[in-house]
């Protein structure tokens, strides 16, 4: 039984600014469907508002509440912990950061897709915060995405060049972190047995949902790469696209 949905965006929904063909019927079948959804996401190159702004230049509209990307978490869990981190992230994503500024006060390292912003030097200031005892926090792990036509780099080699650097591990905030699949599941006011999440990322999206004790549906699009379906296990499902998973969620909610 599915009584809550969680969607991935990129690669699920769309790919650079074109919505992928039935995405935005498929979101609008769900919405009528009365189903409990959430868009969940690793996205570290875009501000939440700037995502809420391109989805609804593709004529997808979706509330702000129902936006749960990686940034948003790891600022919950700044304050929370009273940490000031030295910033690795995108150009793009720093105004989602504003109300931190670089100081002796550092305590910890964030570390996002940071693009081009991955130089050596930076890299290195990481390096010696971490050495110094700054705790180390990764946006996401994600291998690579789909940028365009092409695939490029996504923050998780950068976060495993540190690790195998300092010998400490990432702490991961967005996917495949059970607590922030967690987080969405809970707003929806669900069971998490009952939710299922579409993505196009076979390990941070559906392997991720099945190890927080959810469903998960892999669409053959985006970053999807031939032969991620035999990875899948119980409480997976992999369909074409997102409307042909869209069409199952219905018949089994």
């Amino acid at each position: 039984m599915i009584s809550g949905v969680l969607l991935d965006l990129s690669g699920v929904l769309y790919v650079g600014n074109k919505p992928l063909p039935g995405a935005i019927q498929a979101v609008q079948q769900l919405a009528d469907a009365g189903l409990p959804l959430r868009y969940i996401t690793n996205t570290t190159r875009k501000t939440s508002d700037s995502i809420l702004k391109q989805l609804a230049d593709m004529q997808i509209h979706i509330r702000p509440d129902e936006l749960f990307t990686a940034p948003i978490a790891a600022k919950d869990y700044l304050r929370k912990n009273n940490l000031i981190p030295y910033l690795l992230i995108h150009p793009n994503l720093e105004p989602e950061f504003a109300e931190y500024k670089q100081n002796s006060e550092i305590n910890t390292v964030l570390v996002g897709d940071a693009g081009d912003g991955f130089t050596y030097d930076k890299m290195n200031a990481a390096f010696r915060y971490i050495r110094a005892g700054a705790t180390f926090l990764a946006l996401g792990v994600n291998r690579y995405f789909r940028d365009g036509e092409q695939f490029s780099l996504d923050a998780g080699p950068f976060v495993q060049a540190l690790e195998f650097a300092t010998g400490q591990q990432a702490t991961v905030i967005g996917k495949p972190a059970v607590e922030f699949y967690m987080s969405a599941v809970n707003a929806m006011h669900c069971k998490p047995e009952e939710v299922v999440m579409v993505g196009d990322d076979v390990e941070a999206d559906v392997i991720g949902a099945v190890n927080a004790g959810l469903q998960g549906i892999l669409v053959r699009t985006g970053k999807y790469t031939k032969g991620d379906e035999e990875r899948l296990d119980k409480n997976t499902h992999s369909e074409a696209n997102i409307f042909a998973a869209v069409e199952y969620i219905l018949k089994n909610c």
